[in-house]
């Protein structure tokens, strides 16, 4: 019998190369996706005594994206985990963005996942289980996220309709909420988001990439839709509604018009180059 069989987009490093080596370890067969071959290959090296191949394509290029899928296909074999794992962020507030940065995160942190499960889905038909990675950012939007936290709530939404739609299939669906992960993209995001961001985010711990790899694989192997890493996911997932509008009031909006009261001397982390994490 064939060894199991998880592709991975994002998987060069961060989560998605976490989760990579996890099953790794358990005997699955790998396929990572991403933009970079030099950071590719660098993490199918990572993974020790594992069957990894690699195909470099961007999530945002359904062409690139098919035909990368079906090499992995053919060198592995029909998928049993597909993980759309390959997300990007610019931190900054609605007036500093532009055009341009809302098109890209929808290209990326959703578009991505539709187009990953469009190239994979006709291989899978008969069983599996597809794994969106959102964030908790696709649960309650704040200040610096104006095109993430959109896309990622479209992750969401269209996890919600892929579970009614393919569980007649034998394939399942969940989506993975996670809080602040140490990843090297969340590194960089940190020194570019805006000062009133990082005070927002404060109150939240930090997981690593592991941790997060490791609740994934606890939550797919118990069968669960909605998989939140951490206590403080689990709670904003189950009651996002009714807190939601708690927390902007009485949390997220205080923090802001500190911020906002410090007029032109208000410090902002320096903006540097945007960058997807993939």
């Amino acid at each position: 019998m064939p060894s199991p069989h998880a592709l991975i987009t994002g998987g060069s490093s961060g989560i998605g190369l976490a989760l990579a080596r996890r099953l790794a370890a358990r005997g699955d067969a790998i396929s990572l996706i991403a933009r970079d071959p030099a950071r590719l290959a660098a993490a199918a090296g990572s993974i020790a005594g594992a069957s990894a191949a690699i195909f470099p394509a961007d999530v945002a290029d359904p062409a690139q994206l098919g035909a990368a899928v079906g090499q992995a296909v053919a060198r592995h074999g029909p998928p049993t985990l597909v993980v759309a794992c390959a997300g990007m962020v610019t931190p900054r507030p609605f007036a500093e963005q532009t055009a341009a940065h809302f098109r890209r995160s929808v290209e990326v942190n959703y578009l991505g996942a539709v187009h990953l499960v469009q190239a994979a889905l006709p291989a899978m038909l008969g069983g599996g289980r597809i794994v969106l990675v959102a964030s908790g950012a696709a649960l309650v939007g704040f200040y610096g996220y104006t095109s993430y936290a959109p896309a990622k709530f479209a992750v969401r939404g269209l996890g919600e309709a892929l579970r009614s739609e393919l569980l007649p299939e034998g394939i399942g669906v969940s989506v993975v909420y996670p809080p602040d992960t140490d990843t090297p993209g969340f590194r960089e995001e940190v020194r570019r988001r805006p000062l009133a961001t990082s005070r927002i985010a404060a109150a939240g711990r930090v997981l690593s990439a592991d941790e997060v790899a490791r609740a994934i694989l606890d939550g797919i192997g118990r069968g669960r839709f909605a998989i939140t890493p951490g206590p403080s996911m689990t709670a904003l997932h189950r009651l996002h509604s009714l807190i939601g509008p708690w927390l902007h009031r009485w949390r997220f909006d205080p923090i802001v018009a500190r911020w906002h009261d410090r007029g032109p001397e208000r410090q902002e982390a320096p903006r540097q180059p945007d960058s997807a994490g993939s």
